[in-house]
Formats: structure tokens, sequence, C-alpha cells
């Protein structure tokens, strides 16, 4: 599919709109995706649900979006990412707005997995097009602050979403939250533009800067042979999947927490359950992409290794969440724990992109999500699970030790990824020149 206009005309600074108007799309994909976490609470105290039917509300979210993004990332490989994109934002963000229609289990099953179809496309698709905008000396910071739109979105979606229930009423932040990502979508069909596939990779060579806009589609063989010739690829994606089961616990259990082990309102319980983690790793991604594109100039697998100090370091304070009892431990442990998730965060696509050729990264980022949600989409049930037929007396006890236990599947993830890094360094030391070589 052809760019919307020649890339010799866009201006240098263009590249870096796209990732702030990704960025307002990006923080709607997560507000709307976040706020039902924020009113768990209320459902639970309306409707009578138990733990294993709210993790049941939180799972059917994650099993389609997983199971969507295959083709979804094929899709974003044959087609324009900004419809794609722009037009899944207008699709989730109407079902967004049907949330607040709800009254029956089923109602909130079905409208969590029409939003995680709808959502499934934005991550290929905005991944691959931010890629052909940003070449290896600046992916990883542009694909980190587009990440701090993750966290901002997950903070406010949860408070806004919890401030709306304790005060208007909890369906109230569903019509905000989908109406006005409807409106952005609108707005910004208007100034995103498509770019050439592979348009970054080729500004380094002027030679092949024209054949960049001529790349042809691949097959779903021909993708899958390219994103998995590294080795290194697979143990990426089985990382990001104990990485992502930890986050979706945090995502759907932290507000219920902590209202039923720390005593905090719904409002509070609402940003809390988000700020201390989330604004900890908003400020850490760009600090932790700007390491990273300088590690990987001089070191194969640098933006690896960024991320998987940032597992090891993460996961002492993830188990200190779920095991202390003192609230100033646990701001503390949050906090901590937020800023190692930026760390690692900020690599989760750069990294594979380093592995990965332009014309398969919207598959490769559709196998990620496919992967990382599909086994991630298991964390709300398992808490649920835990907390409802767990072995201490008490539902808190249970779920408290359900947290705790997270620390070890970051201490595995780590393990993964530095495995990954000594493959690809010792890959490229004997087959290809370093990045900063090329």
């Amino acid at each position: 599919m052809a760019p919307d206009h020649a890339p010799a005309r866009r201006h240098a600074s263009y590249k870096w709109w796209v990732v702030a108007m990704l960025w307002f799309v990006c923080f709607f994909n997560y507000a709307d995706r976040q706020a039902i976490f924020a009113v768990f609470p209320k459902l639970k105290e309306e409707f009578g649900f138990d733990p294993v039917q709210l993790g049941l509300i939180g799972s059917a979210f994650m099993w389609v979006y997983a199971g969507g993004a295959p083709f979804a990332g094929y899709l974003c490989d044959r087609f324009r990412r900004k419809n794609l994109i722009l037009g899944g934002c207008l699709f989730w963000s109407f079902v967004t707005v049907t949330t607040g229609w709800c009254s029956k289990l089923w109602h909130f099953v079905t409208v969590r997995a029409l939003e995680g179809l709808g959502e499934t496309f934005y991550f290929p698709a905005s991944m691959a097009l931010v890629s052909d905008y940003h070449g290896h000396r600046t992916r990883s910071r542009a694909l980190s602050f587009h990440q701090s739109s993750v966290y901002v979105g997950t903070i406010l979606g949860s408070w806004i979403g919890a401030w709306f229930a304790e005060h208007v009423g909890w369906r109230t932040g569903f019509y905000l939250f989908g109406s006005l990502g409807m409106g952005l979508a609108v707005v910004l069909f208007r100034f995103l533009r498509e770019p050439a596939r592979g348009e970054a990779d080729a500004a380094a060579e002027p030679r092949t800067r024209e054949a960049a806009c001529d790349v042809a589609p691949v097959s779903a063989t021909e993708a899958l042979r390219l994103i998995f010739r590294s080795p290194a690829v697979p143990l990426l994606m089985l990382a990001f999947v104990l990485a992502n089961f930890v986050a979706t616990i945090f995502l759907t259990w932290t507000p219920t927490f902590l209202v039923e082990k720390f005593g905090f309102k719904l409002t509070s319980a609402g940003l809390s359950g988000t700020v201390f983690i989330h604004l900890a790793s908003a400020l850490s991604v760009p600090v932790a992409g700007l390491l990273a594109d300088k590690v990987s100039r001089r070191f194969a697998g640098g933006r690896m290794l960024v991320q998987g100090a940032g597992l090891l370091v993460g996961a002492a304070f993830v188990s200190l969440v779920g095991s202390t009892a003192d609230k100033t431990t646990l701001i503390l442990a949050m906090t901590v724990f937020g800023c190692c998730k930026g760390f690692y965060d900020s690599g989760i696509f750069a990294s594979v992109y380093d592995l990965v050729e332009p014309r398969a990264r919207g598959t490769a980022a559709g196998l990620m999500n496919t992967v990382g949600w599909g086994g991630g989409a298991l964390g709300p049930l398992f808490v649920g699970l835990v907390t409802q037929y767990g072995r201490q007396p008490t539902e808190v006890e249970n779920m408290s030790e359900a947290i705790a236990w997270c620390g070890a599947f970051y201490v595995v993830a780590a393990a993964l990824i530095g495995l990954a890094v000594f493959l690809q360094h010792r890959s490229t030391r004997s087959l290809s020149p370093t990045p900063s070589q090329t």
C-alpha cells in the first residue's frame, strides 16, 4: 500500500508528531480497558459477582485480544495501518459506551470480548507504523515515549472510572471515555499519514530509499520464517507471557486489593492502585528508552539487557507488594516495581524489531500480543481462583499470597531474556556486524 505522500517531502519533525498523535489514541486504548477494573467493588456490590466471575470479566478481553492478534498483525502487513488504528479506535470506543448498558454477567463478558476485538489491531499497526518513521537510532525513544501513554491511560482510566462510580454512577465513566475516543479518531483521520514500509531503515541507505516504497507483502509462511529465524525471538515472547501475566494481575486486582486489605476508599484505591506503579513507569520508561538506544549501539542485544535488568530488580518489589501489611512499605514497593516495569516495557517491541525485517513487523507484533496476552489472560483468573479456593483462612490473605508469587514469574522472565541476550550476541559476533556498524 502506497504511503500518503513521498518520504522526501515530509518534514523531519513529523515523525515525532506521529508519536504524539498515537500517544492519545493509546491513552484511550488503556483508559477504556482499565476503567472496568476500578469499579469491580461496585459490580460486586450491585450484581453480587464473586472473585471468579470478576476474574472472568477481566480475562474475556484478554482472550479475544490475544486470539485476534495474529490475524490483526497479518492484516497490518498488507493494509493501511492508519485505517486499522483509527477504525479500531472508533469501534472499541463505541463498545466502551455500551459497557454502561450492561446489567448481567454475560453482558459484561460480551462487551469486554468485543473491546478486545477492537483493540487487537492497535499495537501491531501502531508499532509497525512508528518503526517506519523511527530508525535504529531513535526507535527505543519513540516507542518508549508512546509507551508512557499506557501508564497515563491506566492511571486516569482507573481514577476517573472510580471517581464517577463513587460520586455519580459507575456507568458514567464509560460514556465519557467512549465518546471522547470516537471524537479523537475522527479528528486524526485528517492528520495521521501512512509511511512507506521500511522507510526509516532505508533512510540509512539512500540507494534503497525508493525501494522502501515498493516492499511487497510476504506470505504467512514467509513472515513466520522472518520472525523466527533468530532463536532470541521465541525467548522474548515467552518472557512477555510471564511479564504480562504479572501486569494483568496488577491491572485487574490492585484496586480491589487496596480496598479489601488496606481499607482504601474506592476512588483512592482507583488512583493509588495505578498511580504509584504506572506513574513511576511513565517516568522511567523514557530514561530506559534512551539508555537502550545507547547500549544497543555498542552491544548486540543491548535493548534486551535493559529489559532483563528491570525484571530482575523488580522481582523482589513485586513480591513485597503482596507480602507487606504496612502502607508505607506497600507504596514504596509499588513505586520501585513501577520503575523496573518501565525498564522492561521500554523494549517490548523495539527488541523484537531489531531481529525482524520491516515487512513482517506487523505479524511479529500480532504474535507477541497473542502469546503475551493469551498467557497474561490467565493472571486475573489465577488470582480469582486462589482468592476463593486458596489455603489461607481469608480471601484477602489468599489474594496477598497470589500477588507475592508474581516475583517468581519475573525472575524466570529475566532468565529467558538473559538467554536471548547471550544467543543474539553470539549470533551477531559470528554472522554480522553490530548495529553501530550497519
